[in-house]
């Protein structure tokens, strides 16, 4: 008995002090990890079975002649649970100083708060190494956990100094198409992260996304500079191995319920039943060549967590909502949004869906007016429009008022529009509720001294800002040429993208409405501009609109003001229509703001408590 108890011993001190198993990534994971409750709806012991699929991206990051692993995918297919996995298994199997890197310092604190820590709480090989997460010591904050060998840092895209701290050998960037074009005014915030990897011969550098729109998106660069893996499932009656494309998607009108998918081949509908058995049987395959880059897209169809009904469903809520389909392109098929009806629309199309109804009786369902005013040197031009309580927009008329900004009769002139009562079918009269006047021509001076006077009007001195910015800012700024002034800056390019997907719109609520009168002219106007790819001087993509060489745009820019001006009273004077569209995420904090939270940030992360 003795000798059994010190021969139990002995093995035990010998495992001690054995090197840990050769594991991959996914083996790791199968073995050590334990999802947490708060943070799965599965919670307990990993089981990469569950979704297949994630094997090999996983285990990417152990072949030796990959430095690069991209992931463009859909929502719901464990893309964060492959990132936690990857640095579960460098902090346990392979101790690495390691750089996580989501778009803002906010989102890179709560992905401390919500997935790492209970991850360490859940997983005891974790725990052992990097210690109770609530422990306050300089080894363990919230943005820098130390560990024998190495260490996590969570930086935000936003933050220069974050991603500029230390040298790092696993970087690993969460949702790259939602960073900042530049990290304060360092630059690139993606290339900001893989330079802190070129002091090891052996880093490795991950990028995960959705994407967002063709030629703009980050993750669908990177993607396409990779060996392009795709995932082949076979085909349950015939064997056919292929790819889960959406528009082999079958259902019946508008029954979600009735989901099933068709074989390329075949042609025998596949009923969801069957796709757990696909998934385990499924390949990836490469459709390009490989130069150190492993690049994998997965889209919604793969995911165990999410039902072919459900898809449809999502899709059936978003069909005939640009911006909606859009994000449900992004988010269900993890495809760059394409955007084709910049090219298709034609002036002699849109003019030919004028209706019966006039500026002076609006249809019944009329609820509210607003107006954009562009101005130019010899005349001034406004665009009347009408919204339903549906967000739905009526087009009313188009007005010209002849005469020099640079004297006040044009002005009175517009003026006395403004305050003009509009009847509706209903016997209701409608007053102009908001208006925005262009404030960035020659005339600057006259267009504040107008807009100021009538401020209680909701009249408003604007200007347009390029770039995708939100379509109306936060708060005014101040012009000091113009002695204090006020103007909004609004996000003009942002409005363009909705307005020339919603004029392409033939049915629903997302459908733009003309009124009887409105010229020929008017409708050739709404079509001489055009969104292009151009590349800034370090070789980035920039989404920009252009017009027609000599075409006039003045009613584009008016129905531009126009729909600014419906934002201003939903977020000014809090009158909210039907959405019809989702809100346009806000921006990040502005810099000088943001500035003191980031010093306090890093100067935590390095133990300085003030």
């Amino acid at each position: 008995m003795v000798s059994l108890a010190v021969t139990e011993v002995l093995r035990q001190v010998v495992s001690m002090w054995a090197p840990p198993k050769d594991l991959k990534v996914s083996e790791w994971a199968d073995e050590c990890r334990r999802l947490s409750p708060e943070a799965s709806a599965e919670p307990g012991r990993w089981n990469t079975d569950r979704a297949p699929y994630q094997r090999e991206i996983m285990d990417a990051f152990n072949e030796q002649d990959v430095h690069t692993v991209t992931m463009m995918s859909s929502a719901q297919v464990g893309k964060s649970e492959i990132i936690l996995n990857v640095s579960g298994y460098f902090a346990h199997q392979d101790p690495s100083s390691m750089l996580i890197v989501q778009p803002t310092l906010d989102m890179a604190e709560a992905f401390s708060k919500d997935r790492i820590a209970p991850m360490v709480r859940d997983t005891p090989v974790l725990l052992d190494i990097v210690g109770d997460p609530k422990a306050r010591d300089s080894g363990n904050t919230l943005l820098h956990k130390q560990f024998p060998g190495g260490h996590w840092t969570l930086a935000g895209a936003n933050s220069a100094a974050s991603l500029a701290s230390r040298p790092i050998r696993i970087n690993l960037n969460d949702e790259v198409d939602r960073y900042p074009e530049s990290a304060g005014t360092e630059g690139d915030p993606v290339t900001l992260a893989q330079k802190r990897t070129n002091n090891f011969w052996n880093h490795k550098i991950g990028l995960f996304s959705t994407p967002t729109i063709k030629d703009m998106s980050r993750i669908e660069a990177a993607y396409d500079e990779s060996d392009k893996r795709k995932y082949y499932v076979p085909c349950p009656y015939c064997g056919h191995k292929q790819t889960l494309e959406w528009e082999r998607v079958v259902y019946e009108d508008r029954k979600p319920e009735t989901a099933a998918y068709a074989c390329e081949k075949c042609g025998v509908l596949i009923e969801e039943s069957e796709k757990s058995k696909m998934l385990k049987a499924g390949e990836w395959f490469a459709t390009a060549e490989f130069k150190g880059i492993a690049g994998f897209h997965i889209n919604e169809l793969y995911s165990p967590w999410k039902k072919w009904s459900e898809v449809v469903n999502d899709y059936l809520k978003a069909k005939g909502k640009p911006e909606r389909e859009k994000t449900w392109w992004n988010t269900s098929m993890g495809l760059p949004w394409e955007d084709k009806d910049g090219e298709l629309l034609v002036a002699d199309v849109l003019q030919s869906r004028r209706e019966s109804w006039r500026e002076l009786m609006l249809p019944a369902e009329t609820v509210l007016l607003t107006a954009g005013i562009d101005v130019q040197d010899d005349r001034l031009e406004a665009v009347l429009l009408g919204w339903a309580q549906n967000g739905q927009c009526l087009v009313a008329t188009r007005r010209v008022f002849e005469g020099n900004p640079a004297f006040p009769q044009v002005w009175q002139t517009l003026d006395e529009w403004l305050l003009l009562e509009r009847q509706t079918e209903t016997g209701g009269f409608l007053k102009i509720r908001a208006a925005c006047v262009d404030s960035g021509g020659h005339h600057t001076n006259e267009a504040y001294i107008f807009c100021t006077a009538r401020y209680g009007r909701d009249v408003y001195a604007i200007k347009g800002v390029d770039g995708p910015k939100p379509i109306w800012p936060d708060r005014a700024s101040k012009s000091r040429k113009y002695r204090g002034h006020k103007v909004w800056r609004i996000g003009v390019d942002t409005v363009k993208d909705m307005l020339r997907a919603r004029l392409a719109v033939v049915e629903g609520p997302a459908r733009i409405r003309f009124a009887a009168d409105l010229s020929p002219e008017f409708f050739s106007q709404l079509t001489v501009e055009r969104r292009v790819v151009k590349y800034d001087r370090r070789g980035r993509p920039v989404r920009s609109w252009v017009k027609k060489s000599g075409a006039r745009n003045e009613s584009w820019d008016c129905m531009v003001y126009g729909f600014a001006a419906l934002e201003a009273v939903q977020r000014m004077k809090f009158i909210k229509l039907a959405a019809v569209f989702p809100p346009v995420p806000r921006e990040p904090q502005p810099e000088k703001k943001a500035a003191r939270k980031e010093r306090r940030v890093v100067r935590r992360s390095f133990g300085v408590k003030r």
